[in-house]
């Protein structure tokens, strides 16, 4: 018989006490859609894809309904550069051409999206690869981007102006998990690429999810960064209105994100560092939460 440990009891009490913890959290999002956009280091690092998927199966065993949206900006990057295609910037914002499309949308869902939900399937649950081109998903509209200099032509980029969830909604009603590729037609039928961040959000309000979680690679959203001193811990919609003209580039999609899902009807949008293992579980399940909250 092997004796007790002193050091093993209290690990187990300090488990049984997260599982009370959560208990709250079980009770508020049982039976709720939540959408997550996947994306910055957890895309690239094997480590961080592996807790991903975990977090996904666990929250779909729980009994809430996850909703995946990705980009991909590093793998495509990567892909282009192999097939010899220059890849171009304007405006901090990739140029896409006629010649990139095609590689863009093949390497976000036959390789992206078909990599993640096997990965989900492994840690349990099932997933079905997605995007914004099936069942008239998402309907885009081609955009150029404003700047101090004027209007910049950014090629086959756009934004999602339309959303029809039904098909997202037929696989989580199946208990599947959608992992969704953000390309989209336009009414021509032009694959345009969109914005990860913002047809997360536009998805988010097409299906009345109860949190918009986006994944990034800074602990929230900072005030005055660089001072670390000033991570905001939460923000109402109308204070982040104010501020997203100030933000750094990179920022300002993601938080734009969350903007227009609670100006949308979305309860609570979310900004995380994905470069956190589990931390999706620690901003739903946890008191204390993590990153940055927008509320009304």
């Amino acid at each position: 018989m092997k004796p007790a440990d002193s050091n093993d009891n209290g690990l187990a009490r300090l488990k049984a006490e997260t599982l009370i913890e959560s208990l709250d959290w079980l009770r508020e999002f049982h039976g709720k859609t939540v959408v997550i956009k996947f994306g910055g280091n957890a895309m690239v690092d094997e480590a961080l894809q592996q807790s991903f998927a975990e977090d996904m199966a666990y929250l779909r065993f729980v009994g809430i309904r996850p909703v995946v949206v990705h980009g991909g900006g590093p793998q495509i990057t990567a892909k282009l550069a192999e097939m010899g295609i220059e890849t171009e910037f304007k405006a901090g914002l990739r140029v896409t051409s006629k010649e990139s499309i095609q590689v863009i949308r093949d390497v976000l869902r036959e390789s992206i999206g078909a990599g993640l939900a096997a990965r989900i399937a492994l840690a349990g649950a099932e997933a079905k690869v997605l995007s914004g081109e099936d069942q008239a998903l998402f309907l885009a509209e081609k955009t150029k981007v404003e700047t101090a200099d004027g209007q910049v032509d950014l090629g086959l980029v756009g934004e999602v102006r339309s959303v029809n969830p039904r098909a997202v909604l037929d696989l989580i009603n199946s208990g599947k998990i959608p992992v969704i590729s953000s390309v989209a037609p336009d009414v021509s039928g032009q694959l345009l690429n969109v914005n990860a961040d913002l047809a997360a959000a536009s998805l988010a309000v097409a299906l009345g999810a109860e949190k918009l979680i986006v994944l990034t690679d800074v602990p929230g959203l900072y005030s005055d960064w660089p001072d670390r001193n000033s991570l905001i811990s939460e923000i109402t919609n109308n204070e982040l209105r104010e501020l997203i003209p100030n933000l750094e580039s990179g920022m300002v999609p993601k938080m734009s994100a969350c903007l227009e899902a609670v100006d949308g009807g979305v309860p609570k949008a979310h900004i995380i560092d994905g470069r956190d293992p589990h931390s999706i579980l620690l901003e739903i399940f946890t008191e204390s939460g993590v990153g940055t909250q927008v509320s009304k």
